[in-house]
């Protein structure tokens, strides 16, 4: 119970971290771009990333705890343009990229893998 809480604290403070350093820097957020942009992928990154809170605790760092079904039921949802969004932004605290980037197989959603652009 104490691991959860300290995750969902820890997603918390990492998407008010983001939305500091731009209110800081008086930058309007990211606009959602059309999805030819970004592949098909509808939303834009803090909106795909809101979708995916229910997997916080499997894509943590060295976390064993396996995706849970609402974590399942998120990453079909979201979808492969989506979550490949969420690959090619910006590095997340408590967010391990490698076994984000699992969640697919993981959910036996059966999405190719994404492109990492960095």
């Amino acid at each position: 119970m104490r691991v959860e809480l300290a995750l969902a604290m820890l997603m918390t403070i990492t998407v008010l971290t983001i939305v500091t350093a731009q209110q800081e820097d008086q930058q309007p957020p990211p606009p959602m771009l059309p999805e030819e942009e970004v592949g098909g992928c509808s939303r834009t990154f803090f909106s795909s990333l809101v979708q995916l809170i229910p997997c916080r605790a499997a894509v943590a760092p060295f976390s064993p705890i396996p995706p849970s079904e609402s974590c399942c039921a998120a990453v079909v949802t979201l979808g492969r343009p989506c979550l490949c969004l969420l690959a090619n932004g910006p590095p997340l605290s408590g967010i391990d990229r490698s076994m984000a980037l699992q969640l697919p197989q993981r959910c036996s959603a059966n999405f190719p893998p994404c492109d990492v652009i960095h």
